[in-house]
């Protein structure tokens, strides 16, 4: 049952903004390259071992971009160690000065998070290009809603959506001055329609890939529900490459919040897609306690398995034979198992959760088999 949904099922086909590709680190941005999602680590960035062991955090969750504010030299000195030690592209995290820039760039920075027009004069930003030039290294040019510059406030008179477009093209059109293309942008703000009508109006000026994200979205459940309308509205139009669930709440939440809402479209399929139901009196087991055992006990499980938890029979048929493998109540203290979709055996709930994952975790192991093998031939 696991694939390509949209070829699967047509009617929820998106079709991706046509944006050019750069290349962050060994991954490619933009141009229908795979969406791809990061987050940001909060440890003081010039302790390496902290941050490369949140980072390895990071990694396990999923990441696939990680970023770190780099505000002071002793930040961009562990940055080299910090690179090394990193399994994924790190993104530094620069604002105002330009040695900031050149420093990370030395160390294997793939990108800079940068506004040019931020660092000084045009020969500071042409040594920081210079040095993302002769290093390799993209660049994002962050806008966020609640630091716009004093011009731009005076001219619209408060952040609004054209405001922040003409921040991020302006800073764009400093890079291209310099005949530098390697560049992705956001325009973030905390409200949910400006950051929408922000990124459309955006979509529409320019081909630089975008990288999508509601900043200061809030406490985990807040915060996730924000990010999920922002961004989920702009990538069913098929805007966005890269994107980051900002999160007051664990780094790692981010990337599990992130991959859930390209989980929820079809766009990305990492780990076990749990589908259950809310319970209710005809349920035949504990369904809220055995999804929460289940998140947990499956969370190391990285393959894209579809997983049906239903408490009765009215619907739990039917939304096992559209899943890899489903569990549906009904019987007396025992419910049955399904697998590809059809009626494998009974289970009792006693020992349901225990064989759920036994059959989830062999499937898995099955699926990295096949992988290993298609990539050996």
């Amino acid at each position: 049952m696991s694939g390509d949904i949209n070829s699967i099922r047509p009617w929820r086909a998106i079709e991706r903004r046509k944006s050019r590709q750069i290349r962050v680190g060994n991954h490619v941005v933009g141009g229908g390259a795979p969406i791809l999602v990061q987050s940001m680590t909060n440890t003081l960035t010039s302790d390496a071992k902290a941050t490369i062991e949140q980072i390895r955090r990071l990694e396990d969750a999923g990441a696939d971009i990680v970023r770190v504010s780099c505000p002071d030299e002793d930040s961009t000195a562990a940055l080299a160690e910090i690179v090394r030690g990193s399994k994924v592209p790190i993104v530094a995290d620069i604002h105002f000065h330009y040695k900031r820039g050149i420093e990370a760039a030395k160390a294997g920075a793939a990108c800079l998070r940068i506004n040019p027009g931020n660092i000084g004069s045009a020969a500071r930003v042409k040594e920081v290009i210079q040095a993302a030039k002769d290093h390799g290294c993209s660049m994002r040019i962050g806008v966020n809603g609640g630091s716009l510059e004093r011009h731009l406030l005076e001219k619209y008179g408060e952040p609004c959506p054209d405001a922040m477009v003409e921040s991020a093209l302006d800073h764009a059109r400093i890079l291209d001055d310099h005949d530098f293309h390697e560049y992705k942008i956001s325009v973030k703000a905390s409200d949910v329609f400006m950051t929408v009508a922000a990124y459309q109006k955006l979509a529409d000026a320019t081909d630089a890939p975008l990288h999508l994200g509601v900043t200061e979205a809030g406490g985990f459940r807040t915060g996730s529900v924000k990010s999920a309308i922002g961004m989920g509205a702009l990538l069913w139009a098929g805007i966005g490459d890269t994107i980051r669930v900002s999160l007051s709440a664990e780094p790692e939440e981010e990337i599990k919040v992130g991959f859930d809402i390209l989980k929820s479209l079809g766009i990305r399929t990492r780990g076990v897609n749990i589908i259950s139901c809310p319970s209710c009196a005809r349920q035949g087991f504990d369904v809220i306690r055995t999804v929460e055992a289940l998140e947990e006990k499956l969370a190391h499980i990285s393959e894209p398995i579809s997983l049906s938890i239903i408490g009765c029979v009215v619907n739990g048929p039917g939304e096992a034979s559209m899943t890899d493998l489903g569990f549906t109540g009904g019987g007396k203290d025992a419910g049955m198992m399904y697998v590809s979709g059809r009626p494998d055996r009974k289970v009792s709930n006693a020992e349901m959760i225990d064989k759920i994952v036994a059959r989830v975790e062999a499937q898995a192991a099955a699926m990295r088999a096949a992988r290993t093998a298609k990539a050996a031939e």
